[in-house]
């Protein structure tokens, strides 16, 4: 079955993976920058996707935090809201809405984020934008 029993090891396996994504959006929502650092393991690969300066596979924490930094860096962003949290035997899926602000332009991008969890830590996370190519123009003229 798809995603696996309700009960037994899979489930549990569910339950672990909501419960870092959750405690990383407890700590996105708190800016917490500590308490979301923890939560990345220290292999962490973050896929960034689209044309722009940032996109890409970044390998391992101080890479992926170094993009996250840049983005915080070069705009005013903003966490509006954590939508929803669902959880698999495999992943953990949030669903986002934050707010951008860069050189008097604005850009509101809902997200779908797909974390993959290991060792109790996020090990792996693929970012979607709901309109890629208003991300991609609005970092299109990025450093």
């Amino acid at each position: 079955m798809a995603g696996g029993a309700p009960g037994g090891a899979l489930g549990a396996r569910r339950a672990v993976n909501e419960a870092v994504v959750r405690r990383y959006c407890d700590a996105w929502s708190r800016g917490d920058l500590p308490a979301i650092v923890d939560c990345y393991h220290d292999e962490l690969v973050l896929h960034y996707f689209g044309r722009s300066p940032l996109a890409g596979e970044h390998r391992g924490k101080a890479a992926a935090l170094g993009v996250l930094a840049r983005v915080q860096q070069l705009t005013n962003r903003r966490l509006l809201a954590i939508e929803d949290v669902l959880a698999s035997d495999d992943r953990a899926v949030v669903l986002a809405r934050e707010r951008f602000e860069r050189d008097g332009r604005v850009l509101e991008a809902r997200r779908v984020l797909v974390y993959r969890v290991r060792d109790g830590r996020i090990a792996e996370g693929w970012i979607y934008d709901e309109d890629q190519r208003a991300v991609d123009e609005f970092w299109g003229s990025a450093p």
